[in-house]
């Protein structure tokens, strides 16, 4: 069977910071209005998998098409099962990029282990080379771990890698119209510090958010993105970056918010596993909420097999784009940009 589908599981719904824009909302509104809408994510979620769910789950994509799972949350690292999660997929011959905000790659323990069982790539969360805006829009929630704490997660993950190819180590970017200079500025910072691949990605917020006339960027703003990206692409960092598409389409995705993509990857080669256990084509807030009832499905007493068959076909054109789907563009093209895993690399010289 050929192995070409990735998962984006957002493991668990607890985290260690309070970003004002996530994509799981916010604390402080969930405690307020519970969220009781199929689909929408919660930090307050108690309806997580448990951790012999989970195990028992990545032991099983042994014999599906999935080659890839991106480990997300919440803070993913910030759960002791994770790790066990983390061997039970590496064991299944899956490969493993953990999407974290650095913190935890302090400690010895956990960055050692990981270092031990090979994973294939870490993605840190990092907004700014500003200490104080990344902090302000992406805070610690114990008042401590702030920008500091993440760049030297980096370095020490970095430093314990010493000269093994793996894992590639990356720093993912939100980009609102309060961070434009970070486009360029965060992959600068990214290389200095010796990491492999940079994503500058736009915020991601709906029209009615309360941030959204404060962050989201509009029609307006695209000229000075626009050079943003431009010096970013030709600048000859040695990092590397989504494919050189990608500005112009972030482009469009601000100036056409919805709409119709081509040839969409969701429910084809992307995935989206939620910390309950539900599974969906894709992680598009428009696709989600659009997918009948009946077609609802859920990892819990599943397997990778049953819910991840190879692939039968073309993508197909989904009416349903978003600015969520530009955000996940890049794991699409991961190895491009990233680096094909030692093996494939070998195997293609």
């Amino acid at each position: 069977m050929q192995r070409s589908i990735s998962l984006l599981w957002a493991l668990r719904s607890r985290c260690t910071r309070g970003c004002r824009y996530c994509y799981f909302g916010t604390l402080e509104a969930h405690r307020l209005n519970p969220v009781t809408q199929v689909g929408e994510l919660s930090h307050l979620s108690r309806n997580d998998i448990s951790a012999d769910e989970a195990i028992r789950f990545a032991r099983s994509l042994a014999g599906s098409a999935v080659r890839r799972v991106f480990l997300a949350g919440g803070e993913p690292l910030a759960w002791a099962p994770t790790l066990d999660v983390i061997e039970a997929l590496k064991t299944a011959g899956v490969e493993v990029v953990v999407c974290t905000d650095g913190t935890a790659l302090n400690r010895p323990a956990v960055a050692g282990r990981l270092l031990r069982l090979d994973i294939d790539a870490v993605s840190v969360s990092l907004d700014s080379t500003d200490a104080t805006y990344n902090d302000r829009w992406r805070s610690p929630l114990n008042g401590r771990d702030g920008w500091h704490s993440v760049v030297g997660g980096v370095r020490a993950l970095l430093a314990a890698r010493g000269r093994s190819p793996r894992p590639k180590v990356g720093l993912y970017t939100v980009v609102t119209r309060l961070n434009l200079a970070d486009v360029v500025d965060v992959p600068t910072l990214g290389a200095q510090l010796g990491c492999d691949y940079a994503v500058p990605q736009p915020v991601s917020l709906a029209a009615g958010h309360e941030l959204f006339d404060t962050l989201a960027l509009t029609p307006a703003d695209l000229p000075e993105l626009q050079r943003q990206y431009q010096r970013l692409y030709t600048a000859g960092l040695p990092i590397g970056l989504p494919d050189t598409a990608y500005p112009g389409q972030v482009a469009a995705a601000i100036r056409e918010p919805t709409g119709l993509v081509r040839a969409c990857f969701g429910g084809s080669t992307l995935h989206f596993v939620e910390p309950d256990g539900t599974v969906w084509d894709c992680p598009s807030a428009l696709r989600i909420a659009a997918t009948p009832v009946e077609k609802h499905r859920s990892i819990r007493g599943a397997t990778g097999a049953d819910l991840f068959p190879e692939p039968a076909g073309c993508p197909q054109d989904c009416p349903l784009f978003s600015t969520d789907c530009v955000c996940m563009w890049p794991l699409t093209g991961f190895d491009a940009m990233a680096g094909p895993p030692p093996a494939l690399a070998h195997a293609a010289g």
